[in-house]
């Protein structure tokens, strides 16, 4: 009977967000001459409204540790990517616009890849290669000089909870270009929210922020190293169960 439950209720959510979708993507064309930070602020709560439905439908609740970590100042946010759950939940509770660095093709989505468009956002050609890369520099310069954070997940995809991905340099790359701290974010959303699973089960998502770590006097490899190390430590502190190294 368990399972029947949170397969209907998982049908139920995944319902309300397919219209809530389409419904919002019309909301964001309207918005779209408005001034970039209202465009941006209204096209985040549908951001709002999916972590709602996911608190109040499925039982995915939250907790945020180390908000006072997030500094008054430019920033490349490198977090933990366990699900869907954190690239809906980080948009509208961080404390600036927020850009995504992700792959173009999800710009072809209709009606999310639509709305996204309208946004700031850094699309990427993976075909390009280095220049690609190169693209990623230029118009994140141009981002965090507009007063934005950028967003990106060194894993590079979503990883399943207990284990750990390639970490790869590319954010901290940016970070040592532009001379941008970087902010460490682990979670443990795959819990409630696993990778490539129809199925949400209810529990407690807790968010914790890492203090900023100056790029200076490190390379690319070095700050990534750093962030990997709190990341995963952090990671055994928010989810101990699920590490068998404790």
């Amino acid at each position: 009977m368990r399972n029947i439950g949170l397969f209907l209720r998982s049908l139920l959510f995944t319902l309300v967000m397919v219209v809530a979708t389409v419904f919002w993507a019309c909301i964001c064309f309207l918005a779209a001459p408005l001034p970039y930070n209202k465009r941006f602020w209204v096209t985040s709560r549908w951001n709002v409204f999916a972590i709602w439905a996911a608190r109040v439908i499925c039982g995915i609740r939250y907790q945020v540790k180390g908000m006072e970590n997030l500094p008054d100042a430019p920033a490349i946010l490198l977090a933990k990517h366990q699900s869907a759950w954190e690239t809906i939940f980080l948009v509208p509770n961080m404390t600036r616009p927020l850009v995504f660095v992700f792959k173009k093709e999800i710009l072809y989505i209709p009606f999310f890849g639509w709305a996204m468009a309208l946004l700031r956002m850094i699309p990427i050609d993976r075909k390009q290669g280095k220049n690609a890369f190169a693209q990623v520099v230029k118009q994140g310069r141009r981002r965090l000089a507009g007063g934005q954070w950028i967003v990106m997940f060194p894993e590079g995809t979503r990883i399943p909870v207990g284990q750990k991905g390639k970490y790869k340099s590319g954010g901290t790359r940016l970070a040592v270009e532009t001379q941008t701290v970087v902010v460490p974010i682990a979670h443990n959303s795959g819990e409630c929210w696993p990778k490539n699973s129809f199925i949400k089960r209810p529990g407690l998502v807790t968010v914790s922020i890492g203090k900023p770590i100056s790029p200076e006097n490190h390379t690319p490899d070095s700050l990534m190293q750093e962030v990997e190390n709190w990341i995963e430590s952090e990671m055994r502190v928010i989810s101990p169960h699920v590490y068998k190294d404790g």
